[in-house]
C-alpha cells in the first residue's frame, strides 16, 4: 500500500509547508484521534522494520523433519515398503513422527515464552492523541501522530520538526556522521540531500539534547532506515554460545558421517542386503546425531529466561544467556548502580569554601531556566532551596553537550543581562579570566588558582562531587553562542553528593565470590573515584581518561586486568576499555542506561541495561534489568549459569552413553552374522533415551557449577566423549558376551536384550554424568527422575507387551534381568570412578 508520507508525483515532506503536510496526513496540531489512529494502524500495519516473527505452528512442525538424514531415512523406509516390508516402514515412520512431535511441542512452548517476555521491555513513544500526551509502544505509532521528544528518546519514524529547542540528534546510524545534527523547523528545497535535511528526523536515530515536537510522516519500512534495511540481512553477531553449539554439531556430524559410510561399505562388502544395510546405517546416523539439540537448547534457554524474568531480569536475546553466565568482568557506571542515583546538593560555596547565597542564586537560575537536557543535578539544585526568580527572564541557552561538559544560559533582570555557566570544574575554569573573592573583589584567575584547586581537592577527597559556576555580564545581547563562553568570572562551587547504596560493598564482594570483577567507569575526578574505591574495597589503582589518551592499546592491555576504577572517562573511551578487556581474554558485560552508552553496550559480550534507561540504551542491550540493582544482576548471573550448566548436561549425555551405544552397535555389526539391532529398534532406542534428556531444563544444578564463570570448550567435550563413550562401550560388549556365550541367545533375544540394556544404561547414566559429585550426593530434578524411571519400566515391559512382535522383540529369561542388574551396577560404579579420575586430570 502507498504510504501517505509522499504520494506519487508530490513533493517530499521536508519541502512541504507544515499546513500542507497536516492536510496530506489528515491530522492537526492536537494530533490524531484514537479512532483515526486505530484505522491508520489497521491500514498501514505496525511500525516495524521487519514483521514480527510470530511462531507458525505448521512451519515449526515441518521443520522437525527437514534434517537431510531424516529425509533420506524416510525415503528409504518408503522404498522398503514397496520392496515388500511395509510393516517395518510404517513403524520407522511412526517413531520418526513421534520424535518430531516431541521436538515441536518443546520448541513451540519455548517460542511462546520468549514472545511474552519481550513484551515487558518494549520501547515507548510519547504522542499527542486528542490533544493529550499519552505513552504508546513504537509499534503503535502511525503517520499523522505528533511525537514529543526529549534527550535520550528514540525517533519512532521519519518526522517533520514542528517546534524545537536546542535540538541535537545523533544520525550516525543513518548518515555515518559522528557529530550530532542540529534540527529546527524550516521549509527546505526538494533536492536537499539526506544529511542536510535539518527540519527532518529519521527513524533509527535518537535525541542527544534538547526537545521537540514532530509530525510523523513515514513509519516502518517506508522510512529512510526501512529502505536501507531492505538491502541488508539482519543478523546479530554470533555469540560464543552459538559458535560453540555450531562447532559441537560439526564435531558430531563428522564422527557420524565417517561411521555410517564405513558401516555401510563394510556391510555391503560382507554381502549383506544393500537396502537393509543402508537403512541400518541411516538409523545409526539418527541415533548419533543430536537431533534434539536445537529443541533442547531452545527449551533450556527459554525456561532459563522465564526463571530470570522471575528475578527481574529480562532476556531480549536468548543466546546471550550463556555470555551472561560466562561473564567474568562487569563494567558499570557509578551513578544509580553503585550509588543511590539521587543526587543531592551538599552546599554552594565561594572560592574560600564558605556558603554563598550568590553562588546558590546563580546555580538556581541556570538550572531553573535550563531546557535542553533534563538532568538530575538540575532537579537537585531546584529542590534544595526555593528561590523567587520571577524578576528574571531567560533570553537564550547554549545546552550541555558531552564535549564542552557545561551549560550556559543568558538571563535578564530587566536592567542587565548575564551569562551564567555551570559544568565540570576544569571545563568551567577554562572559560574564566577572573575569580570573584568573598568580599566581591575580582582578581585574575591565576592568583586564585591555587586556592580553588586546594578547595576542589579537599571536597573531592571526601567523595563529594563538584560543579564550577561562572558568570559574565553582557550588554544588549539577546542570543549567545558557544564562542561567548570566554573571559568569564569564576564565582564558586556547587557541592553535590550521591551516597552509596546500602550494602553495596557486600554486593561487590558477592560479585567477586561469583568470579565477576567489577570495573567502575565514572566521569568524576580521580579523587572522588579514589574515595568510592576505598569505600567499596576495590584495588587502589586508577586510570583517568586524560591518561588513556597518552596510552597505546598495548600499554592499556598490560594494566587493564589490574585496575578496577576508570575516572574522568569520556564516552568513547568506555568502548576502548571494553575492547582491550576482551582482548585480554575476558567475557565482558557492560551495564549502562545513558545516551552515550549505546556503543559500549554493542561492544560488550553482553550489553545490560535497565527498564528505566533511555530508549537508545535499552534498544542496544541484550539483557534488561527491571531494577537498577547489582543484586538483581547477581541473581540473573546465577540463573544464566544454571541454564548453561543444564545445556552442557545434554551435550555430555549426547556424547557419552548414546555415542557409546551407537559406536558399539557399529562394531558389533561387523562381527555378527546379523544386524545387532533393526533400524526401527535403533530409532526406538534413540526416541526413548531422548525422553529423560528433554526434562533437563528443569534439573537442579550443583552449587559449585554456578560459583564461577564457565565457557564453551570443545576440547573438553571431545575428551569427555572419548572417555565416557569408551566406558559405555565396555559394558555394551559385556552385554554381548552375556547374551551370546552365557545365554546362547537367538537373534531376536540378542536384539531384545541389547535394546533393553542400551536404553536403560543410556537413561540411567544421565543421573551419574549430570553432576561432578558422586551421584548419590546430588539431588536430580523430580521430572528427570520420573522420566528416567518411566523409560526404564517401559523398556523392561515392552518385550512382554502386544507390541513386541511388531518391534521384533521377544520375552527375556529372568536370568538376563539378573545379569542386566549386575552389568548396570558395574557400569555405574565404573562411570563414577572414571568421572572422579577425569575431573582430576581435565580442568574445566
Amino acid at each position: 500500500m502507498q504510504h501517505p508520507g509522499q504520494p506519487p508525483g508530490e513533493q517530499p515532506f521536508w519541502s512541504v509547508p507544515l499546513p500542507g503536510l497536516y492536510r496530506r496526513l489528515t491530522t492537526g496540531t492536537d494530533g490524531l484521534s484514537e479512532d483515526a489512529a486505530r484505522r491508520l494502524l489497521a491500514q498501514y500495519g505496525p511500525n516495524q522494520l521487519r514483521p514480527k516473527r510470530h511462531v507458525d505452528a505448521a512451519t515449526l512442525f515441518i521443520k522437525q523433519f527437514t534434517s537431510p538424514i531424516i529425509l533420506i531415512l524416510l525415503f528409504a523406509a518408503v522404498l522398503s515398503s514397496f520392496l515388500g516390508d511395509p510393516t517395518d516402514a510404517v513403524i520407522i515412520m511412526v517413531i520418526v513422527l513421534f520424535s518430531g512431535v516431541l521436538g515441536f511441542w518443546q520448541e513451540y512452548e519455548a517460542s511462546g515464552a520468549v514472545e511474552d517476555l519481550m513484551a515487558l521491555v518494549q520501547l515507548k513513544a510519547m504522542v499527542l492523541r486528542d490533544g493529550h500526551e499519552i505513552e504508546i509502544s513504537f509499534e503503535e505509532v502511525v503517520p499523522g501522530d505528533i511525537v514529543v521528544l526529549n534527550a535520550g528518546d528514540g525517533v519512532p519514524g521519519d518526522c517533520r520538526v514542528i517546534d524545537s529547542k536546542d535540538l541535537y540528534v545523533d544520525e550516525a546510524a543513518l548518515t555515518g556522521e559522528s557529530y550530532p545534527s542540529e534540527k529546527e523547523p524550516a521549509d527546505l528545497p526538494v533536492d536537499t540531500p539526506l544529511a542536510k535535511r535539518t527540519n527532518a528526523l529519521f527513524m533509527g536515530t535518537h535525541v542527544v539534547s534538547g526537545s521537540a515536537k514532530a509530525l510523523v510522516v513515514r513509519t516502518g519500512r517506508a522510512t529512510e532506515f526501512g529502505q536501507v534495511s531492505r538491502q541488508l540481512t539482519f543478523r546479530q553477531p554470533e555469540t560464543e554460545f552459538e559458535h560453540g553449539v555450531r562447532r559441537f554439531g560439526y564435531l558430531l556430524m563428522e564422527v557420524t558421517m565417517l561411521l555410517i559410510f564405513a558401516i555401510f561399505a563394510i556391510n555391503v562388502f560382507l554381502h549383506r542386503p544393500v537396502l537393509e544395510s543402508f537403512i541400518f546405517a541411516l538409523a545409526l546416523a539418527v541415533g548419533l546425531t543430536p537431533q534434539l539439540l536445537p529443541a533442547i537448547i531452545s527449551v533450556n534457554l527459554a525456561k532459563g529466561a522465564r526463571r530470570m524474568a522471575g528475578k527481574k531480569v529480562i532476556v531480549k536475546q536468548l543466546s546471550s544467556i550463556e555470555n551472561f553466565g560466562s561473564m567474568n568482568v562487569l563494567c558499570s557506571d557509578k551513578t544509580g548502580t553503585i550509588t543511590e542515583g539521587t543526587v543531592r546538593v551538599h552546599s554552594a560555596v565561594d572560592v574560600d569554601g564558605r556558603p554563598s547565597k550568590k553562588v546558590m542564586l546563580y546555580a538556581y537560575l541556570n538550572s531553573y531556566f535550563e531546557k535542553g537536557f533534563t538532568s538530575p543535578i538540575d532537579e537537585a539544585i531546584k529542590s534544595y532551596e526555593k528561590i523567587d526568580v520571577s524578576r528574571y527572564r531567560m533570553l537564550d541557552e547554549v545546552p550541555y553537550d558531552f564535549t564542552r561538559k557545561r551549560l550556559s544560559i543568558l538571563v535578564s533582570d530587566g536592567q542587565t543581562s548575564t551569562i551564567i555557566t555551570k559544568g565540570a570544574m576544569q571545563k568551567v575554569l577554562e572559560t574564566c579570566a577572573m575569580a570573584e573573592m568573598p568580599g566581591g573583589e575580582r582578581v585574575p584567575i591565576g592568583r586564585a588558582a591555587a586556592q580553588i584547586d586546594s578547595l576542589y581537592r579537599d571536597l573531592s577527597s571526601k567523595g563529594l562531587r563538584t560543579l564550577g559556576l561562572a558568570c559574565k555580564p553582557v550588554d544588549k545581547k539577546e542570543t549567545i553562542l558557544k564562542d561567548d563562553e570566554i573571559a568569564m568570572t569564576f564565582l564558586g562551587i556547587i557541592v553535590l553528593y550521591d551516597p552509596l547504596k546500602p550494602g553495596i560493598a557486600e554486593t561487590v564482594q558477592d560479585l567477586k565470590r561469583h568470579g565477576v570483577s567489577l570495573k567502575i567507569f565514572t566521569g568524576d575526578n580521580r579523587l572522588v573515584a579514589a574515595s568510592i574505591s576505598r569505600q567499596l574495597g576495590l584495588r587502589a589503582g586508577i586510570i583517568t581518561g586524560p591518561e588513556m589518551y597518552h596510552m597505546g592499546d598495548e600499554a592499556l592491555w598490560a594494566r587493564v586486568n589490574d585496575v578496577d576504577v576508570y575516572a574522568e572517562v569520556e564516552p568513547n573511551q568506555k568502548e576502548r576499555i571494553i575492547h582491550v578487556l576482551k582482548r585480554a581474554g575476558n567475557v565482558v558485560g557492560y551495564l549502562g542506561d545513558g545516551i552515550n552508552d549505546a556503543p559500549a553496550l554493542h561492544t560488550a559480550d553482553v550489553g545490560i541495561s535497565v527498564n528505566s534507561a533511555v530508549d537508545v540504551a535499552k534498544a542496544a542491550a541484550a539483557i534488561v534489568l527491571l531494577e537498577n540493582d547489582l543484586n538483581v544482576l547477581i541473581d540473573g548471573v546465577e540463573e544464566g549459569r544454571v541454564t548453561f550448566a543444564n545445556t552442557l548436561k545434554y551435550v555430555f549425555m549426547a556424547t557419552s552413553a548414546n555415542f557409546g551405544n551407537m559406536f558399539s552397535m557399529a562394531g558389533a555389526s561387523l562381527v555378527l552374522p546379523f544386524l545387532p539391532l533393526l533400524p526401527k529398534q535403533i530409532l526406538l532406542t534413540n526416541l526413548l533415551t531422548d525422553m529423560p534428556e528433554m526434562t533437563i531444563a528443569t534439573d537442579s544444578v550443583d552449587e559449585e557449577l554456578v560459583e564461577v564463570p564457565r565457557r564453551w570448550d570443545i576440547s573438553f567435550i571431545r575428551k569427555f566423549m572419548i572417555t565416557f563413550g569408551l566406558v559405555s562401550s565396555v559394558f555394551d560388549y559385556a552385554t554381548f558376551a552375556v547374551l551370546l556365550w552365557l545365554m546362547h541367545a537367538s537373534v531376536d533375544q540378542f536384539r531384545t536384550g541389547w535394546f533393553v540394556e542400551s536404553v536403560i544404561s543410556a537413561s540411567f547414566i544421565v543421573l551419574v554424568i549430570r553432576t561432578r559429585r558422586p551421584f548419590y550426593q546430588s539431588k536430580p530434578g523430580k521430572y528427570l527422575v520420573m522420566a528416567t524411571a518411566f523409560v526404564g519400566l517401559l523398556v523392561i515391559l515392552l518385550p512382554y507387551s502386544p507390541l513386541a512382535g511388531l518391534l521384533g522383540f521377544t520375552p527375556l529369561p529372568p536370568l538376563f534381568l539378573v545379569a542386566l542388574a549386575l552389568i548396570m551396577s558395574a557400569y555405574v560404579t565404573m562411570a563414577e570412578v572414571a568421572k572422579a579420575f577425569f575431573y582430576r586430570r581435565v580442568r574445566y
